[in-house]
């Protein structure tokens, strides 16, 4: 990010000041605005791709705690640990909104401004437009229900207040754009000059948007099967090969503006004292001698000065490893953490008492960088879903067995593009690969363990909400919700994210017909179309 920022930076004052003002007049621009037909549109895909992957608290507050990866004593994390509407920040709910769409428009401009200067040249990074286009509006949909899509980013047409599509116009709109922009990718044609995912290799772009094809379909298994077999076949062939095909941003520790977001959001001293993995999780790993608990968590050394100290490595052995319970804090009542039976005390004394001393945090040096990777999409994910459309006897190559292999395999190898600290050796992949073998006895134990092993692949790369949406697809792994005083859902586990509150005042007919067609309204517990 910072060689691009520097990049439009200097281009800019270099611009500004060679222009003469009749140059400016002539075009009928702005004299304080770049020309568009000098502006680089390959720079608006990497801001796309690196705002819309860099998601920082509005994955931590809810998705990474609503599904038990993450637990947290601290009051904000109430929102998604124990499903209270905490503070202030229930304004996070509508952040994948907000920003989404705001990304969503940086690729209409990217587009626009290609066009406009050499659609021939510029042609494969239209069509990956197309192809980022529908990565953000799948996550928007998926949180919300129905949203603008046909109408959406068409400010420049007019359109200010855009219709709410059904979710299931969404999908097959965004289905058919992926044919079409996977199909219009040509290696032979110019590049993208900056892109932050594939570095312009056109083959591997191909890939991803036939991933996301898979994707996108097999959220419609339960609601629309008969929809989604044909896209799930036609994309099967065409998806990623193996975990070099991991679609990820790396972020920039030097600039401020490019740090990773969930990184920089638990350096938060509130945040790094009480924030840990999961007791379901840390249970899950334990169970399966899951390699992975040996590289993803510590336990901080003793004390509260040594608890919130980010320069003290913590200690990996296995053997230590304790998971936090959700839905408890430190108010000293009826859910304080020490009232858990299975509590296993503090560490320090007096003033230097640190109440979750002995749990598991994610390790600093994987997890905490400020220049760490934000994953996208994972060539684990791809094979566990192509195992379980396996299993519903839809027509792919290979075994359900075989790409479940391929998938938990893929997910133990994803460590090492956190960190090589998190690196497991082939040996130990392996071995734990031939060890646990999909269990086919039943289609629902396989399915289990197919969405199990998605949740745990998702949640240790630090990609939340897509844990949270294919739990909602899935309903794996089950999951047994808390139950707090005040919590807003019924001691349920939300379904959805309410709309952005703007929207009531700005947008309200279609903002009212949307949620008319939600049933129960807008609220957290209301279901979206394909979540049945």
């Amino acid at each position: 990010m910072k060689k691009y920022t520097i990049f439009l930076l200097s281009f800019l004052i270099a611009t500004q000041f060679s222009c003469s003002k009749a140059q400016l007049d002539k075009i009928n621009t702005d004299p304080t605005k770049l020309p568009g037909e000098l502006y680089n549109p390959d720079a608006l895909l990497s801001t796309a791709q690196f705002k819309s992957s860099n998601k920082g608290y509005y994955q931590l507050l809810y998705q990474s705690t609503m599904m038990q990866l993450l637990a947290s004593t601290y009051v904000y994390y109430n929102n998604g640990d124990k499903y209270v509407n905490a503070g202030s920040f229930t304004d996070y709910q509508g952040r994948i909104f907000e920003e989404g769409y705001a990304d969503a428009s940086t690729i209409r401009e990217m587009q626009r401004l290609a066009k406009e200067k050499d659609p021939v040249a510029y042609s494969n990074l239209i069509h990956i437009g197309d192809i980022m286009f529908v990565l953000i509006l799948q996550r928007i949909t998926d949180t919300y229900g129905d949203v603008p899509y046909s109408q959406a980013s068409k400010a420049r047409e007019g359109i200010k207040y855009p219709v709410y599509d059904r979710q299931e116009d969404v999908y097959k709109a965004m289905l058919a754009d992926l044919d079409q922009a996977i199909n219009g990718l040509d290696p032979a044609k110019p590049k993208p000059t900056a892109d932050l995912f594939y570095q312009g290799d056109i083959t591997k772009w191909k890939k991803f948007g036939y991933s996301l094809m898979l994707r996108v379909a097999m959220r419609l298994t339960k609601v629309a099967p008969d929809l989604a077999r044909p896209w799930v076949e036609k994309a099967a062939a065409g998806t990623f090969s193996d975990s070099h095909d991991n679609a990820i941003v790396i972020t920039d520790e030097s600039n401020l503006d490019g740090q990773n977001g969930t990184s920089l959001a638990l350096r938060t001293v509130s945040d790094y004292r009480e924030v840990r993995w999961s007791k379901t999780l840390i249970d899950e790993l334990r169970k399966n001698n899951d390699p992975r608990l040996g590289v993803i968590a510590e336990v901080p050394q003793n004390g509260l000065a040594n608890n919130i100290n980010e320069n003290l490595a913590g200690n990996t052995d296995v053997a230590v490893q304790t998971g936090l319970p959700n839905g408890y804090d430190l108010s000293g009542g009826r859910f304080d953490i020490s009232n858990y039976a299975g509590y296993p005390g503090g560490t320090g004394t007096g003033a230097d008492f640190a109440p979750l001393g002995k749990y598991s945090r994610p390790r600093t040096a994987v997890y905490l960088k400020l220049g760490g990777p934000n994953f996208v999409m994972t060539y684990a994910e791809v094979e566990l879903l192509k195992a379980e459309a396996k299993l519903r006897g839809w027509n792919i190559s290979g075994t359900a067995a075989g790409h479940y292999a391929n998938g938990l395999r893929g997910g133990l190898e994803a460590m090492a593009q956190l960190d090589q600290v998190a690196a497991i050796p082939d040996a130990v992949i392996s071995a734990y690969v031939a060890d646990h073998p999909l269990d086919e006895s039943s289609q629902a134990k396989s399915f289990e363990m197919i969405n199990t092993q998605y949740w745990v692949s998702t949640g240790t790369c630090f990609n939340f909400i897509e844990s949270w949406l294919n739990w909602k697809r899935s309903g794996y792994p089950v999951l047994a919700p808390v139950n707090y005083p005040s919590n807003v859902t019924n001691a349920t586990i939300p379904r959805r994210l309410i709309y952005l509150s703007t929207e009531i005042l700005n947008n309200t007919d279609n903002y009212k017909e949307a949620v008319s067609r939600l049933p129960g309204g807008d609220l957290l517990t209301s279901r979206i179309w394909w979540d049945r």
